[in-house]
């Protein structure tokens, strides 16, 4: 298609880090919003050296995470903190459709970040901000990361761990980088209400809402009186076809069986057991959980004399319904994810450019634009200053001042 891209034309100023802010606005961006991201002078964003910080991975010459939340952006070094920055925030909360911040609400006061301070200056003004914990309540002024408000707080490490087994650390960035949709969908749906009213909004999200979101089923069946699960326990599961299994090459497949009376014969002579299904002990889904350990043990050893690849033509054959459990290596070659074009090249100009993940969010009819290269520090600060109508005299004043470098 020939037309611009959707979101062309929106100026969105990123005043967040580390990680849901970001990676929303970069979602903009990726529709071809004009994102400019605002960092400190001398240090940059603290994200810039995540991929430093054990036990991250580390490849030289390539800073990944930064790469992946703040491709399509432009780089303004303003020190918020000097007064004489004042006079170029101000120019671009003028400027801006669309600010993102994630500073804690103590913060944004010293900094004169707040909501009250802002609108005043731009009645159109998309005001959207991220905390760990919400807006009120006694823990709102605490940091919050995905791992503490989103994984923790929430439930979820609870409700996912392994009975006897210390709780399991959630992938980084995981809480993260969904509550980036959630205050994606919010901002796009205040520049709706924009559209229908002419009126700009305040958009909130907390990584602790969206945790009790992604437990919802499990908090709701609490909240209406149900009692919580009891610890998983993988050999006496409370569903043992609905559990994971270990192959001969020590590789681990998940059952998932939606319907059982359809699927479990198929899986039986699958298996080479079609006898079982005469067992009165396995008869119907109340006898087979009532014996469900029993029935996880000799599964374990069934699926101990097969490999993964001998029990994947097993189960493709009789049309059943399996997980594999893959390495994050396997993942980035998964044709499945290749040929819907989940890994996208960075238009970095180089023959071999590096994929990098695309965002979720997708129109068939409006392409986004290709991925460019995450900016350096302060690479764009003079044509962002520029645009804001600081001319360069303005500008020099600025650095003397060392209000932008």
């Amino acid at each position: 298609m020939n037309h611009p891209p959707l979101l062309e034309g929106l100026h969105v100023v990123d005043l967040a880090s580390f990680i849901a802010g970001p990676a929303a606005c970069t979602v903009l961006g990726d529709f071809g919003a004009d994102v400019v991201k605002v960092e400190p002078p001398r240090v940059g964003d603290a994200y810039r050296s995540l991929s430093r910080v054990p036990p991250n991975p580390h490849v030289e010459g390539v800073n990944y995470p930064w790469q992946l939340d703040n491709r399509n952006k432009r780089s303004i070094a303003l020190d918020l903190k000097s007064a004489g920055a004042q006079p170029v925030l101000q120019g671009l909360v003028r400027w801006a459709d669309v600010l993102v911040t994630n500073f804690p609400p103590r913060t944004r006061a010293k900094l004169g970040l707040e909501y009250e301070a802002l609108a005043p200056l731009n009645p159109r003004l998309i005001y959207a901000d991220v905390t760990g914990f919400g807006e009120e309540g006694p823990d709102a002024h605490l940091p919050g990361f995905d791992v503490t408000a989103y994984w923790a707080r929430s439930g979820l490490m609870h409700l996912t761990r392994q009975q006897g087994v210390p709780p399991a650390m959630n992938a980084f960035g995981s809480g993260d980088h969904s509550t980036a949709i959630t205050l994606f969908a919010g901002i796009m749906t205040a520049l709706y209400r924009r559209e229908r009213t002419g009126q700009g909004a305040r958009v909130t999200a907390s990584l602790l809402a969206e945790g009790a979101w992604a437990a919802s089923m499990w908090l709701q069946a609490v909240m209406v009186g149900a009692k919580a699960p009891r610890p998983i326990d993988r050999a006496d599961p409370p569903n043992a076809l609905a559990n994971m299994y270990r192959t001969a090459d020590d590789r681990w497949i998940v059952l998932v069986f939606a319907n059982e009376d359809k699927q479990v014969p198929l899986f039986l002579k699958a298996i080479g057991r079609p006898e079982a299904a005469q067992n009165p002990r396995y008869a119907d889904s109340a006898s087979r959980r009532a014996h469900s350990g029993e029935i996880a043990a000799l599964l374990d050893k069934t699926f101990a004399t097969r490999t993964l690849a001998e029990w994947r033509e097993a189960l493709d054959t009789a049309g059943l319904t399996y997980g594999v459990v893959q390495t994050l290596e396997e993942c980035a070659r998964d044709p499945q994810l290749l040929a819907n074009r989940v890994f996208v090249p960075i238009d970095d100009g180089s023959d071999t450019p590096h994929l990098t993940v695309d965002s979720p969010v997708r129109l068939d009819q409006e392409p986004k634009v290709r991925p460019r290269p995450a900016p350096d520090l302060g690479e764009h600060t003079d044509s962002v200053l520029h645009d804001l109508g600081f001319d360069d005299a303005g500008i020099e004043e600025l650095r003397k001042a060392e209000a932008v470098a």
